[in-house]
């Protein structure tokens, strides 16, 4: 593992770069520029195959060199911190394992990968190498999601009994709306209420059930997606249930995307974004004449924006390499929610309720 003295002048220059893709991915959301500012750490190198993108990149970041390649990168310039930052999942194992066999750690873009077993084989690479994959769920250590967190934990709600995830249900919705955005969803479900047991999904596709055919590959790769219409119910511990929905249709009804948290004394609402919102409402009571909510603003982020909305992951990543403990944005909690989407894909073909950890760890729509 990468030692990691203290950082400051008399610190030797640790070696980062930054792989990115313009045109297929870009840089990702701001993750070309975590490293800048970071006392200790110098910016060797920026990859991209795009000669007008790669000296773009070059010049925004103040990257000592570029590549056309990011194998020519690694092998020349040896990184020991490397930001992976396209959005298109379908290269993120190829780079991460090039990245993790050069002996550097790892912050990633989200999702993790295209499939469970794609995460597995990452997983197990970076735990037999003791390097530190973290992956950009950056919402779980957003202020707002880190003061709702602790009023859950305090009791504020009470009992949570059920947690509702809606999509952004835009032109997205359906199955590419539940990989793209969904893995944020399924990841802060898992902050509050612990690792899914068993799910139960229907995705469909003009109203029918989907079938493999329906299959397809959208703008952001990230695997294959398929439906215009998601539902999904999952069982968490202790009784909990949990739903995901992604349709356009009910995009006006159930609003901004994000969470809701029932307890048994109050409503959590979580609208999310770079800039997460949230806010609590006590439980009111229906009358004849109708019932008037009231809902308390927890916590907002009006500060973070793409620059910003890394830096505590990235933080907490170089804390987590100098201490040897898992980052608090791990690949283990991003692996988790890429399982999910595959849980629903897996259930709505084949008709059954799945158990986790899932028997077949390949895309069901493969």
């Amino acid at each position: 593992m990468l030692g990691m003295p203290p950082l400051g002048a008399a610190a030797e220059a640790i070696p980062a770069a930054v792989i990115g893709h313009t045109g297929r991915g870009d840089f990702g959301h701001g993750l070309d520029g975590i490293f800048a500012g970071r006392e200790g750490i110098v910016l060797v190198a920026v990859a991209d195959p795009d000669d007008a993108g790669r000296e773009r990149a070059r010049a925004r970041t103040g990257a000592l060199r570029a590549y056309a390649d990011y194998r020519e990168l690694l092998a020349r310039e040896r990184p020991k911190l490397v930001s992976v930052a396209m959005r298109h999942a379908d290269q993120h194992r190829d780079i991460v394992e090039a990245c993790l066999k050069a002996g550097a750690h790892v912050y990633l873009e989200k999702p993790l990968a295209r499939s469970a077993a794609e995460s597995d084989a990452m997983l197990a690479l970076a735990v037999r190498l003791g390097l530190k994959l973290a992956v950009a769920h950056t919402m779980r250590m957003a202020p707002a999601v880190v003061r709702l967190r602790e009023a859950v934990q305090g009791g504020r709600l009470g009992e949570v009994r059920e947690i509702r995830a809606f999509g952004k249900q835009d032109s997205r919705a359906g199955g590419e709306d539940m990989m793209v955005l969904g893995t944020h969803l399924f990841d802060l479900c898992r902050l509050w209420v612990g690792d899914p047991i068993w799910v139960s999904g229907r995705v469909l596709l003009g109203g029918r059930a989907v079938v493999v055919g329906d299959r397809r590959r959208v703008k952001d790769d990230v695997g294959w997606v398929a439906g215009d219409q998601v539902f999904a119910s999952f069982g968490f511990p202790g009784g909990v249930h949990g739903t995901f929905t992604s349709d356009a249709k009910l995009r006006e009804s159930t609003g901004h995307w994000g969470l809701e948290i029932h307890g048994t004394r109050a409503v959590a609402r979580l609208m999310c974004d770079l800039n997460p919102t949230a806010l609590v409402r006590e439980a009111g009571t229906w009358k004849t004449s109708g019932r008037t909510d009231s809902w308390e603003t927890l916590a907002s982020d009006a500060s973070r924006d793409q620059a910003t909305h890394n830096d505590a992951p990235v933080t907490d990543w170089l804390a987590a390499i100098r201490e040897g403990r898992e980052p608090e944005c791990s690949a283990r909690n991003a692996a988790w929610a890429v399982e999910m989407a595959m849980g629903v894909y897996g259930s709505a073909l084949t008709g059954r309720t799945l158990s986790f950890p899932l028997e077949e760890r390949k895309h069901p729509l493969e």
